[in-house]
């Protein structure tokens, strides 16, 4: 990423090394999520899908929040048809995380909350720190939301119950439940991020990118269907990755291995 982009309410990095970094960055506001926001998260997404050098993205953010929610001043004395208006900026927002083809990692600390918690959930996985704490305030605050990738996540059930009380889920919990894959201390948290994009920035990236689609098309249709959206893929990473070099060095590694 030769110029990285620069923004109101977001940052972006890049290590040169395949991890582009993006921060919430309204640490003031505990990152919560505005129009300005909305839209620059889906300029990110475009600029991060364009760029051939970013191979994986970590969504971190600035402060003491990850995202306190969405910014609730912005939307005092907004007409129903506006209101309506600013929920489908953010809901595009959100989609244009979950339709970026490069692995996205949330890493969160702190607070999760509405907004936060959609965001997070719209990545592939979430890391978090053992402070971190999620909550979906929609029902509490007369307002219908977050009902599609909760359930997916943690299941019907448990989604009603989240939704219905609007009680926070420690970090513990949230892994217990799905909602994270791993929880770390804070003083282990940056160790942690840079290992795991490492991993994943060292794989060929179309690979990672196929094995990324096949997961999400394929748990949308049927079991054929998915065996199918695999077929498609495997063709296509046969004609363009560097799987027969792969292989061919997969006995040398595993004899060096041995050896030492």
């Amino acid at each position: 990423m030769p110029t990285l982009p620069q923004y109101e309410t977001l940052q972006l990095d890049a290590d040169g090394a395949g991890i582009a970094t993006l921060w919430l960055n309204r640490p003031d506001s505990r990152n919560a999520l505005n129009l300005r926001m909305c839209h620059e998260i889906t300029a990110a997404c475009e600029a991060l899908q364009a760029d051939d050098a970013v191979r994986v993205v970590v969504l971190r953010a600035r402060g003491v929040a990850f995202c306190a929610g969405a910014d609730l001043k912005e939307r005092q004395g907004m007409s129903p048809a506006e209101m309506v208006a600013r929920r489908v900026d953010g809901f595009t927002a959100y989609a244009a995380l979950e339709a970026l083809s490069k692995p996205l990692i949330a890493a969160v600390h702190g607070a999760a909350f509405g907004s936060g918690c959609e965001i997070a959930a719209a990545c592939d996985f979430v890391l978090a720190t053992a402070d971190a704490a999620f909550k979906y305030p929609e029902v509490g605050w007369g307002t219908v939301g977050a009902t599609q990738r909760l359930p997916r996540i943690v299941g019907r059930r448990m989604a009603k119950e989240l939704l219905f009380t609007g009680r926070v889920v420690d970090a513990r919990e949230a892994r217990e439940l799905g909602l994270v894959n791993h929880v770390y201390e804070p003083a282990e948290f940056d160790a942690a991020i840079a290992d795991m994009a490492g991993r994943i920035a060292a794989a060929n990236p179309l690979t990672v990118q196929l094995t990324k689609q096949c997961i999400d098309d394929g748990l949308d249709t049927t079991r054929e269907g998915a065996m199918a959206i695999e077929l498609v893929a495997i063709q296509r990473n046969l004609r363009h990755s560097d799987w027969q070099q792969a292989i061919a060095g997969f006995g040398k590694k595993e004899k060096g291995d041995a050896a030492s």
